[in-house]
């Protein structure tokens, strides 16, 4: 077995094949030259300097996993079995691709020196002396990165302008029902958002908006999303969706035989939401290789059809959400969305819960979780009774 990606993905897979039973020889590559790490820290005690690093407890050697670090992997070649590294081929029996997503760079900053991006632990190490410092930076995205690295740099004492080029932020994540409240949070901390405008050009002193102002910076942070790290796989046969992540079925294959995807790379169907998800999220990477390698030790797994889930901790907040929802879904208010507690609830035409938002009611998501993997219907009105427990909303 050769895995490629040694982020939560990878590494769990690998972890998964030997909890499952299987023997054989296990091969876990990863570009870069540290040992497997977790991301979330990254954005928080990483770029604060309050941790080294967040590597995996797992004892590769004792498991008997060969793991391979600092191994780009250039090429799949699925006919003869080989994976293409900078280190030569390697010859596979079966293969996962769990090689996780990039973030999208700003058109035309790659080699500027004073413009970064948050995705590895190199990344942060480079970001943390900008917080040290208590530097002046611009965020652009005001995404799920952008807002926790804003949070962040606040509290290093950093003077932190937001810039999004939507009219609000989060826009391509949620409606305006639940996004809008949140840009009052970057107020509340003394962050400046500016939305509705987009960047121009970042000069040797600051960032050029599309209007011509010139936001002063000493250091620029890009967080305007991320796409699947599939581009190794060009001229493979290997099919790839839209967005470019692996076409993946319901067992996590791909198109070709003895092809694995998992995590943030892939794509895969959804029975309970009718559509293809791409879940670029922690708890799908850790829940994903449970399948693949169930699927590799010939256990025959149930589809894989996960309740998606994700956090963010973001201005004094904990935010949480569960689930996929649709502009056809009714949403539903649980509590004031100013107040420093509430909660947004997605229902489906037939009543069942889809997703669940919640800001400091953990209570909400863990039994609206439930809610939604098991398909009950609930009542409207009840949902929107804060008061009333959510388990207790059923039709």
């Amino acid at each position: 077995m050769v895995v490629v990606g040694a982020g939560m993905a990878g590494v769990q897979t690998a972890v998964a094949l030997r909890e499952q039973g299987y023997e054989g020889p296990v091969t876990l590559l990863g570009a870069e030259p540290h040992p497997p790490y977790d991301r979330p820290p990254l954005s928080k005690a990483v770029l604060l300097g309050t941790a080294q690093g967040s590597a995996f407890d797992v004892d590769f050697e004792g498991l008997g996993i060969g793991l391979r670090l600092g191994v780009a992997v250039t090429g799949v070649r699925p006919g003869a079995h080989l994976v293409d590294t900078d280190a030569g081929p390697v010859p596979y029996t079966a293969l996962v691709l769990a090689t996780g997503a990039e973030p999208l760079a700003l058109p035309g900053t790659q080699d500027h020196p004073a413009v970064h991006l948050l995705r590895t632990l190199d990344d942060a190490t480079r970001l943390r002396p900008v917080l040290a410092d208590r530097r002046t930076v611009v965020v652009v995205g005001a995404g799920w990165i952008g807002a926790e690295f804003a949070t962040a740099a606040r509290e290093a004492g950093c003077h932190v302008t937001v810039v999004e080029a939507a009219e609000r932020p989060l826009a391509g994540a949620l409606p305006a029902e639940a996004a809008e409240p949140m840009a009052a949070w970057y107020a509340e901390q003394a962050v400046e958002l500016l939305t509705g405008v987009a960047v121009s050009r970042v000069e040797d002193h600051g960032v050029r908006l599309a209007d011509g102002r010139l936001l002063p910076a000493d250091a620029v942070v890009v967080g305007i999303g991320a796409r699947p790290a599939t581009g190794f796989l060009a001229g493979s046969g290997i099919a790839l969706d839209a967005h470019g992540a692996v076409l993946a079925d319901g067992l996590l294959r791909a198109s070709v035989p003895d092809v694995y995807a998992v995590g943030d790379c892939a794509s895969f169907p959804s029975a309970r939401y009718g559509r293809r998800l791409l879940v670029h999220h922690w708890d799908n990477a850790l829940q994903g290789p449970r399948t693949v390698a169930a699927a590799l030790t010939g256990q025959e797994p149930a589809p894989y059809d996960p309740v998606p889930y994700f956090w963010s901790e973001q201005f004094g907040r904990f935010v949480q959400y569960a689930g996929h929802h649709a502009p056809e879904d009714l949403l539903v208010h649980r509590g004031d969305p100013h107040a420093a507690a509430w909660s947004l609830c997605w229902l489906s035409p037939a009543g069942a819960l889809r997703a669940v938002l919640t800001v400091g009611r953990p209570r909400d998501l863990t039994q609206g979780r439930k809610l939604i993997a098991s398909g009950a219907p609930l009542a409207p009105p009840r949902v929107a009774d804060p008061p009333v427990p959510l388990k207790s909303t059923t039709a």
